[in-house]
């Protein structure tokens, strides 16, 4: 193809489908889900009923996205609530004019502000403000509970099918995410005398295990309150693998790869785990370490085994807390009161928000106004692409406008097959068993992927509903393309942040953070547990900013150049990381510490670039003059040259110290 007729980068970025296992126990959930409350309906003559309650049982599909049971609870049950109070609101302001708009602007401004405290929130918020829009729109059959009763019980007969299998596999999803992480550090192991990039893959791999299996463990330990042997256990061989990843980097620096041996046994250790069999543990065949990145491997690996080979609670105090009121050693809340209180609290304090909220409600505000002045057929449709586009969680409002315009256009083409060649009555039922199931294969793919499967589900309930055929098609993408356009003009081009983006902060706030972590890692006060939690949460705060970068590389440009432009540095400020933990691990077994003199000067750098980087809209070069301070061959010298290795990033052939680099 030409290069001038050639896509950007970007729009290919952002169409191309993402690399996910698909979920085979959820796309058989949301076949029986959504066609048996169809054929319900259609059995006692009441295919409304049955259509509404496969609404419900939509909203919890898309929901059913947790591993741990009893995070299905959470993630299905709690939105449904919030779903219900939504389409309450809605069909008590249904045909009241601008009551109805200044109602459904309400709600969006708290669907948007409580969005923003977490993954739970938002799909509850998400809820809330989608059934208070259908509400509003259409008009509900029956008493005013009929309607909320039918779709929570919709969404709660896919909590049913979620949690069947709970007796037979209790803990078992968390089991398989620890043995997981295991397996991922053996990959680390063996990556360790690879190449940087390689090397750097398996790591990010890894990492974002580890934040998988920490946030379903301990998201689990809040629900309990107590003492539980095998939830400490798993947190337990969680906190025990972590001085494996800290010796990784020290193993990868010295390029000697370690003996077969040595990953074969983490593997071991996974499937013991994964088990739940910690006798079948035994004594690792470990090889005699021949070096301090070896003995650093030797001596995590077997105090790993030593851990998971144990069956009581003896680590509560250490691994937990012992207060209700306290973090755990990642700074999660032990109690889920204590969760609620500072998520209230910042909600109402946080100016993102109230910036968001705001946004949100500015662009539902217009929509519903410009529908109740425009007469436009079944107008909720315009107020539902908004909702969906405009979610801070979900990627890039402008990619997620575009998908959700293709997405459309796609689902459309097969909801016009269906439309046309499907009557109403008992043919919807296997119809939509196979059509269900397409949200849940499709929804790890991307939001494009996700639109083009939810939008024949639900043109196909509204046909019942409504028996308009395929009349709908044409009406619903023009909807969807007045939400898009919505989206895009009040919620994200008014708005400079969205398109200024100041990418920079973020990353500046890691180079800061690292700068902390070398300062705990030699500094005169040393708390293990201190320098692991920190450690845990600059990694966990650097996956947070890839994905931020991602999601900016999918933006048209001057934002996705810049992200760009800043990548590079993403990278180095890991490398940082990794070699400072390397030489932690080289100075736990035998090599000279550095003098305070040399941490204080790499800090200052450190401290000095983060600067640099919050008073840049582009890349400046910040040179590194470390001078003679620090020996050559000292234990700091990987983490200095990883420092300026960073400090020179952005340095085109033009730019010296001070100016702005090229791109």
């Amino acid at each position: 193809m030409p290069p001038r007729l050639s896509p950007p980068d970007w729009l290919v970025s952002t169409l191309r489908p993402q690399r996910a296992p698909t979920p085979w126990p959820a796309v058989a959930r949301a076949s029986v889900a959504l066609a048996l409350p169809l054929a319900a309906g259609l059995a006692t003559n009441h295919v409304t009923y049955g259509a509404l309650a496969a609404m419900g049982g939509l909203s919890g599909v898309i929901g059913d996205t947790a591993d741990a049971y009893r995070m299905r609870i959470f993630n299905i049950a709690v939105p449904q609530l919030f779903g219900a109070i939504g389409v309450t609101v809605g069909s008590a302001v249904f045909g009241q004019g601008w009551l109805a708009v200044a109602v459904v602007t309400a709600v969006a401004l708290v669907s948007g502000m409580i969005s923003t405290i977490g993954a739970v929130a938002s799909v509850s918020g998400l809820l809330l403000l989608l059934n208070c829009v259908v509400g509003a729109g259409l008009p509900m059959p029956g008493e005013w509970w009929l309607a909320p009763l039918l779709m929570t019980g919709g969404g709660l007969l896919v909590l049913l099918l979620a949690l069947l299998a709970w007796p037979l596999r209790a803990g078992a999803p968390e089991r398989a995410a620890v043995a997981a992480t295991y397996r991922g550090v053996a990959n680390l192991l063996e990556a360790a005398a690879t190449d940087d990039l390689a090397y750097a893959e398996t790591r990010l791999a890894v990492t974002q295990s580890l934040n998988q299996s920490y946030d379903l463990v301990l998201a689990r330990r809040a629900l309990t309150h107590g003492r539980n042997p095998e939830l400490v256990r798993l947190v337990s061989e969680l906190n025990a693998v972590t001085p494996i990843v800290e010796a990784a980097p020290a193993a990868h620096q010295c390029g000697i790869p370690l003996s077969p041996s040595v990953p074969a046994a983490v593997r071991h250790l996974a499937d013991t785990i994964a088990a739940g069999r910690p006798d079948d543990v035994g004594t690792l065949d470990l090889p005699e370490p021949d070096g301090p990145a070896s003995r650093a491997v030797d001596h995590a690996l077997r105090h790993a085994a030593e851990v998971a080979s144990r069956r009581g609670d003896a680590d509560f105090t250490y691994v937990t807390g012992t207060g209700s009121d306290s973090d755990d050693r990642l700074g999660r809340p032990a109690a889920l009161r204590v969760r609620a209180r500072r998520a209230t609290r910042n909600v109402l304090l946080s100016a993102t928000s109230w910036r968001y909220g705001l946004r949100l409600a500015l662009c539902i505000g217009l929509a519903q106004a410009l529908v109740s002045i425009v007469p436009v057929p079944r107008s909720y449709w315009v107020a539902l692409t908004i909702t969906f586009v405009l979610k801070p969680d979900f990627g890039s409002v402008f990619s997620r406008a575009v998908l959700r315009a293709v997405g459309t256009a796609a689902g459309l083409v097969l909801a016009a097959a269906v439309l046309s060649q499907v009557p109403i009555g008992w043919w919807d039922v296997p119809v939509m068993m196979l059509l269900a199931p397409l949200i849940p294969a499709l929804t790890p793919r991307g939001y494009g992927f996700q639109t083009a499967a939810i939008t024949p589900v639900i043109l196909l309930l509204s046909d019942i509903l409504n028996h308009q055929g395929t009349a709908l098609l044409w009406p619903r993408l023009l909807d969807s393309l007045m939400g898009c356009a919505i989206a895009l003009v009040a919620g994200y081009l008014l708005w400079p942040e969205s398109w200024h983006t100041r990418i920079g902060d973020r990353l500046a706030d890691a180079v800061a953070d690292a700068a902390d972590y070398v300062e705990c890692a030699f500094g005169s006060a040393e708390d293990p547990a201190v320098r692991a939690r920190m450690r845990r949460r600059l990694y966990r705060d650097l996956s947070v900013v890839r994905t931020e970068f991602q999601r900016a590389l999918t933006e048209p440009p001057p934002t996705g150049k810049r992200a760009a432009a800043w990548w590079p540095l993403v990278v180095a400020v890991e490398r940082i990381v990794d070699a400072t933990t390397a030489a932690r691990v080289r100075v736990r077994h035998g090599f000279p510490p550095p003098s305070p003199a040399e941490v204080t000067h790499v800090v200052g750098q450190l401290r000095e670039l983060a600067q640099g980087l919050r008073s840049s809209v582009v890349l400046w070069e910040v040179r590194a003059d470390f001078g003679a301070t620090g020996e050559q061959d000292g234990v700091l010298e990987h983490v200095r040259q990883e420092v300026a290795a960073a400090r020179a990033i952005g340095v085109g052939e033009g730019p010296t110290a001070g100016q702005p680099a090229a791109g």
